[in-house]
């Protein structure tokens, strides 16, 4: 059966208090508090008054279910992640396909796009089929494989970018991330190829010579501990380059993880002469520095590396300004051995997609840098956009207005919570965050209507794939 949802005294993108209506795939009433019963038809099935959520046992077959956000709790587009490794095929040791996109909706999302560094590598048609299956069985997110720029991500000659893009999966965005196209022929190729079916290459931004043997930002940190550096000009040397490869060819670029200051202000400078780049950061690289590394704890080893306090406030006001188009969690699940060990051993990555939309709050919303409208706009709007879901029945991103897809998140920004990797949802727990008390929380997660989360917890047992786009 299906349930009808009614959302009373919600604050869509952190505006007024309204009522909302979800029935259906659709949102078919957005009105002044008050309205949404009449205009659901009444019959609620619970009516809860704690203004945290509904009665999760009311779900099970209710024809009506009510939540009270209390004129409290913000309404948002489904969030949508534009860089997630879900680590399946290969490595479901530290995360599978069902488990990170579980985690993915207790985050808020509803959307993710799963990186293709997996083992088989997303390269070929088949590979990416397989992943989007995977995600479409699980139900948890809509699941948009990334395919690989290259062959097995050697950077030797281009993968079947064609065929993926033509594929079940309708892949848009390619990336070898984790390793960069560093080959400027190969790079200018893929540029070219893309521009046929409107996809996008996204560039790890890391001159391989320049950070061989690299552990950390190079600065006076790595100085002081004695771990090999980093160089910032890693990154913004490439970035430099594809911004004028992709204006020669005129071509969509994007750019992954940008983590320094100059890297802004070139992403900044290419903008002003019209070139088609985005960019994203990450939530660790908006709220950590370096200074992290001096604890030697492997779970602050990224790639690219936490950068000095200098860098950080820079892409914090490259957000703001939107010179940077997007906030990515780079979620990258490791099994206990792979980070429980000496820093030199330990693996790169880890966990955000639990904490991306906390971090942001504390980090631009709380200190007024960025509206709530804004939050939608790099966590939802912006990313749907660049993977081009942003269209069509099933869309995200999408205005929270009547006739959209009611794919929607529900937020308490006056709750917190302390973070503990222990207890999240998704099957690895290295999160750098652990300890930490943070802003918000995901009260409800709604994929076309249908709840994946309420009151904070995943709804298992709701899983079902109808309405799933082809």
């Amino acid at each position: 059966m299906t349930t009808t949802y009614i959302l009373r005294g919600v604050r869509p993108l952190g505006g007024e208090p309204a009522d909302v209506v979800l029935s259906g795939e659709r949102i078919t009433h957005v009105g002044a508090p008050g309205t949404g019963g009449a205009a659901a038809g009444g019959g609620a099935a619970s009516a809860p008054s704690s203004g945290t959520g509904p009665d999760r046992g009311a779900d099970a077959g209710a024809g009506v279910v009510e939540i009270d956000g209390g004129d409290r709790l913000v309404l948002l587009p489904g969030l949508v992640d534009l860089h997630t490794h879900l680590r399946e095929p290969g490595r479901e040791d530290a995360e599978t396909v069902w488990s990170g996109t579980r985690a993915a909706a207790a985050g808020g999302f509803t959307a993710v796009h799963a990186m293709a560094n997996t083992t088989p590598t997303q390269d070929t048609a088949g590979v990416v089929e397989q992943v989007w299956r995977l995600g479409k069985d699980a139900g948890w997110v809509d699941v948009r494989p990334v395919g690989a720029v290259t062959v097995g991500l050697g950077g030797e000659r281009l993968a079947e970018l064609g065929a993926m893009a033509d594929s079940a999966a309708g892949v848009r965005v390619f990336s070898d991330d984790g390793k960069c196209v560093h080959d400027p022929v190969l790079m200018r190729r893929a540029l070219e190829y893309v521009k046929a079916f409107d996809g996008v290459v996204a560039q790890h931004a890391q001159e391989p010579r320049l950070t061989e043997g690299a552990q950390m930002n190079e600065g006076v940190v790595s100085a002081e501990i004695g771990l090999a550096g980093w160089p910032a000009v890693a990154e913004e040397s490439i970035i430099a380059r594809d911004v004028l490869l992709a204006e020669h060819v005129g071509s969509r670029l994007h750019v992954c993880h940008l983590s320094t200051a100059r890297s802004v202000e070139i992403v900044r400078w290419a903008k002003s002469r019209g070139v088609d780049v985005t960019a994203e950061v990450t939530p660790h690289h908006l709220l950590l520095t370096d200074e992290r590394a001096r604890s030697y704890d492997a779970r602050f080893k990224v790639n690219p590396p936490l950068r000095t306090r200098e860098d950080v406030e820079a892409v914090r006001e490259g957000l703001a300004d939107g010179t940077i188009d997007v906030v990515a969690t780079d979620h990258a699940p490791h099994p206990v051995e792979d980070k429980d060990c000496e820093w030199a051993a330990a693996a790169f990555g880890m966990t955000g997609l639990e904490t991306a939309l906390s971090v942001v709050q504390q980090v631009m919303v709380d200190t007024g840098r960025m509206t709530w409208a804004d939050v939608a706009r790099v966590l939802s709007a912006a990313p749907a956009r660049i993977g081009r879901i942003d269209a069509g029945p099933g869309a995200h991103g999408r205005p929270v207005a009547v006739g959209e897809p009611a794919n929607v998140t529900l937020v308490d920004p006056a709750a917190s919570r302390t973070v503990r990797g222990t207890e999240q949802v998704t099957a690895s727990g290295n999160t750098p965050l652990e300890g930490m008390e943070l802003p918000g929380t995901v009260v409800a997660t709604f994929l076309r209507g249908r709840a994946t989360v309420l009151d904070g917890v995943p709804v298992d047992g709701a899983i079902a794939t109808e309405g799933v786009p082809a």
